[in-house]
C-alpha cells in the first residue's frame, strides 16, 4: 500500500475517534430540558436535527461528488465543532435549535462522504479487494469513542455540572479538524454531468438500472429505520430491570461489542462472503433482541447488548455490496438518497412504535420491532438466493 493510502486510513481513524468522542451523549435529553424548562422541547432538538440531516442529504452528496471528498469532510467538521459549541453556551431553546441544525448539516455532509473516500483512496492504489477490512477497523473507531467516552460520563458526572460535559467534547472535535486538514484528497477517473440536476438524475438513473442495488438499498433503508426506533426505545426496556447508575455500564457494553464487531467484520467476510454475514448477523441480532425482550428478564438488557456484537459485520457486508455497486461519479449521492429514505422509514417507524408503546408498554413495541426486522432478513435473502458466488 501507498505512503499516501496509509497516511489517509490513519488520519481517518483518528477523525473517527475524534468525532463521536461525545461526553454529553448520555446526558443529552435531561441537558436540553434542564435549559429549555420542558420535556418536549428536549426532544423537538433531536428531531430538527434529524430533520436538518434529511433535508440536506441530498443536496451534500451532490456536494461531495463534485468538490471532492476531503474538502466536504472538512466542512462537516466544522459544522460539528460548532454544533457541540451551541450546545454548550445554549442558554434557551434558540440556541439550541442552532446547534441541532448544525448537527444536521454534519451528518449530512459525512454520509456517504466518508466511506466513499475510503473507497477512493483504495481505489487509486489498486487495493479496492480490502475495502471491507479497512472499512470495518475505521468505523470500529465510532463505536470505540463512544464506549470511552461514556466511561469518561460515568465519572465526570460526579464532579461537573452538565453542561461541562459538552465543553470537555469541543477539544476532540476541534482536533477531528486538524486531521482533515492533514487528509489528501484521492484521484478520480469518472466524469462528472454538467449540472446538479443531471448529476442527481444520472445517480437516481443507476438504482432504476441495477436490482440487486435497489433490494440492498430498500433493506438497507428498512434495517436502518427499525435499527434506530429500537435503539431509542432500549433505554425504556432496561430501567425496567436495571437501576439508572447500571445504564451507563449498559452503554459501555454496547459501544465496547460494536468496536469489536466491525474489526472482526473484514476477516469474517472474507471467508465466508458479504450476504452471508448480512443474513447471518441479522438473524443472530433478531434471535439475541427478540429472546432477551419475550423473557423480559434481569439479563435481558446484558443479552441485547451481547448482541450488539452482531451490527459490526452486517454494517461492513452492506458498505462493500454498496460501494461495489456504486459509480465513482455518483457514490456520495447514492449513499445520501438511500440515507435520505431510510430516515423518512425511521421517523415512521419511530412514531409507530412509540404509539405501540404508550399503548401497550415498551417491551411489546420492542417485540413488533423485532419481527418487522424479519422483513429486512427477507430482502437479503432474495438477494442471496440470486448470487452465484456469494463469497466474492
Amino acid at each position: 500500500m501507498s505512503p499516501t493510502a496509509r497516511r489517509n486510513i490513519r488520519l481517518l481513524g483518528a477523525f473517527n475517534f475524534c468525532n463521536d468522542f461525545r461526553v454529553y451523549a448520555p446526558v443529552m435529553v435531561v441537558y436540553f430540558a434542564h435549559v429549555t424548562g420542558s420535556l418536549a422541547l428536549g426532544t423537538l432538538l433531536f428531531s430538527i436535527a434529524k430533520i436538518a440531516s434529511s433535508a440536506l442529504e441530498v443536496p451534500t452528496g451532490v456536494f461531495s461528488d463534485r468538490i471532492g471528498r476531503r474538502r466536504t469532510l472538512l466542512l462537516g467538521q466544522i459544522a460539528s465543532v460548532l454544533s457541540v459549541a451551541s450546545y454548550a453556551i445554549g442558554t434557551g431553546f434558540e440556541v439550541l435549535a442552532i446547534g441541532a441544525v448544525l448537527e444536521g448539516l454534519a451528518f449530512a455532509l459525512f454520509s456517504g462522504n466518508n466511506e466513499a473516500l475510503l473507497y477512493d483512496t483504495l481505489k487509486a492504489d489498486g487495493a479496492v479487494e480490502s475495502y471491507p477490512d479497512w472499512q470495518g477497523k475505521l468505523n470500529s473507531m465510532f463505536q470505540l469513542a463512544l464506549a470511552v467516552s461514556a466511561a469518561v460520563a460515568i465519572v465526570a458526572l460526579n464532579w461537573l455540572p452538565l453542561r461541562a460535559m459538552f465543553v470537555l467534547s469541543l477539544g476532540p472535535q476541534i482536533l477531528g479538524i486538524v486531521f482533515a486538514l492533514m487528509l489528501v484528497e484521492p484521484a478520480r477517473t469518472d466524469t462528472f454531468a454538467a449540472n446538479i440536476f443531471s448529476h442527481l438524475r444520472e445517480a437516481l438513473a443507476g438504482f432504476g438500472r441495477d436490482v440487486r442495488l435497489r433490494e440492498l438499498s430498500l433493506a438497507s433503508m428498512l434495517g436502518f429505520a427499525l435499527g434506530e426506533a429500537k435503539h431509542m426505545f432500549h433505554p425504556v426496556f432496561f430501567a425496567l430491570f436495571w437501576p439508572a447508575w447500571a445504564l451507563g455500564a449498559a452503554g459501555v457494553l454496547v459501544h465496547g461489542l460494536g468496536s469489536l464487531g466491525f474489526r472482526i467484520g473484514g476477516p469474517v467476510i472474507r471467508r465466508v462472503g458479504e450476504l452471508r454475514v448480512l443474513i447471518g448477523a441479522n438473524l443472530g441480532s433478531i434471535a439475541a433482541g427478540g429472546g432477551a425482550v419475550l423473557l423480559a428478564t434481569t439479563a435481558s438488557p446484558a443479552i441485547i447488548a451481547l448482541a450488539s456484537i452482531f451490527f459490526g459485520p452486517a454494517m461492513v457486508a452492506q458498505g462493500s455490496l454498496m460501494q461495489r455497486a456504486f459509480s465513482d461519479a455518483q457514490r456520495a449521492t447514492m449513499a445520501s438518497l438511500i440515507s435520505l429514505g431510510g430516515n423518512i422509514l425511521f421517523a415512521i417507524a419511530v412514531f409507530g412504535i412509540g404509539a405501540l408503546a404508550d399503548r401497550l408498554g415498551a417491551r411489546y413495541a420492542l417485540l413488533t420491532a423485532e419481527v418487522l426486522t424479519i422483513s429486512v432478513t427477507l430482502l437479503y435473502w432474495r438477494l442471496y438466493g440470486r448470487d452465484e458466488n456469494p463469497a466474492t
